[in-house]
């Protein structure tokens, strides 16, 4: 049933410059809903149907598409995005001159809505990865959407999909923010439009091995990031490199690569998917964030539940021969959430560690997943509901 929508041939009186597939789609299934930055009005769209159909236990961390996506444009000139609007999920048409393409002119983000036991939709602070996209979009040179306007397009598309969001337990929404330069440029600038668009899938989890211990393969030969570059930020080109290195390790057996600092080639820095973390005794240690390495969401939150749980939490450079004589080695990220390793391999040695139930990423996953389950108090006011 659609609700608060008007049909949008109303007033699209001129389809000349049209196709007659694209003019089918509009006419069919284009429909317009406004967004409010000030006081959102989330329209409720989509089927009646309570959940998609779609076999739940089966589903892996791959696309499913969903019904809707949002979408709003503005150029280089105008002051900020305007009001967007949910479409069908769909393609999109670019110029093969878009700054996107031929420049790498863009960032994303990856974020969870997911469903509770009592019904509620909810989002796990999803503010900061409005804040994350600005100082992304910043060094890219691009506009950004402000706080408020990317979490009401955010929740716009949760609701429009809600049938999408899987059964409590059965997975989540992944959300995926995006902003390109879709403009047509020739010279290296910035490209003269911008998109800012959400879609959603919904998955299980990142990892094949699903909550299986992870193997990782230390990386040698390729760099993810260096001093001066975009590690620190979510743009789409530092993803690109990084497939060669992922693939020959999946050859190999391996779940993932884990990266080393590209002056010394000593320091560890982060996995492909993931932060990285290293348990000794009572001592919970992590890279800090220097410009190399993506300041994930999930490692701010699990640095704070570490310590108010009683966790000594370091943030400093750790050389990768310490981190095989940690207890215990553990990932966080968007996608993995909190994901234990079994081992790392370097130079051939392979090196084992402490996983299981009396695991220390095991009690940070707990407390993490009873707080975006809403069966442990959030006194951070981390969650956030949709409706």
């Amino acid at each position: 049933m659609m609700k608060n929508s008007f049909f949008l041939r109303k007033f699209i009186p001129d389809f000349s410059n049209i196709s007659p597939p694209s003019k089918f789609l509009k006419l069919q299934c284009l429909y317009f809903y406004t967004s409010q930055a000030a006081s959102p009005v989330y329209s409720q769209v989509g089927s009646d149907d309570e959940y998609a159909d779609i076999d739940w236990d089966a589903m892996e961390f791959g696309l499913t598409p969903t019904d809707y996506m949002y979408t709003t444009k503005c150029t280089q000139q105008e002051d900020g995005f305007p009001q967007g609007q949910l479409n069908r999920y769909g393609n999109l048409e670019l110029s093969p001159a878009a700054g996107v393409l031929n420049y790498g002119q863009g960032i994303f983000e990856g974020m969870k809505a997911i469903r509770r036991e009592d019904g509620q939709i909810v989002l796990f602070r999803p503010e900061q990865n409005a804040l994350r996209m600005k100082v992304g979009a910043d060094r890219m040179c691009m506009p950004s959407p402000s706080v408020t306007q990317f979490l009401d397009a955010v929740k716009q598309t949760a609701l429009a999909n809600k049938r999408w969001i899987p059964p409590p337990g059965k997975g989540s929404l992944y959300m995926r923010p995006m902003l390109l330069g879709t403009g047509p440029i020739l010279g290296l600038g910035p490209a003269p439009e911008y998109t800012f668009l959400v879609y959603a899938s919904p998955v299980r989890n990142y990892f094949k091995e699903g909550s299986a211990p992870l193997s990782l393969y230390v990386e040698q030969e390729f760099d993810r990031a260096s001093r001066g570059g975009t590690g620190g930020i979510k743009t789409i080109s530092n993803y690109g490199p990084a497939l060669r290195p992922l693939m020959k390790a999946k050859t190999k057996g391996f779940s993932d690569v884990l990266y080393l600092d590209s002056v010394n080639g000593k320091y560890v820095e982060e996995v492909s998917s993931c932060n990285i973390f290293m348990v000794k005794e009572n001592t919970i240690s992590t890279p800090p964030i220097n410009g190399t390495i993506l300041p994930g969401v999930t490692r701010k939150s699990i640095i704070e539940i570490a310590r108010d749980l009683g966790y000594n939490v370091e943030e400093r450079p750790i050389p990768v021969e310490e981190l095989l004589e940690a207890d215990e080695v553990f990932g966080t990220g968007t996608a993995v959430v909190v994901a234990s390793v079994g081992s790392i391999t370097y130079h051939s040695q392979r090196v084992e560690y402490r996983t299981g139930d009396n695991s220390v990423s095991k009690r940070l996953m707990s407390t993490y997943n009873g707080i975006q389950n809403g069966v442990m108090e959030d006194n951070k006011g981390w969650m956030v509901e949709i409706r």
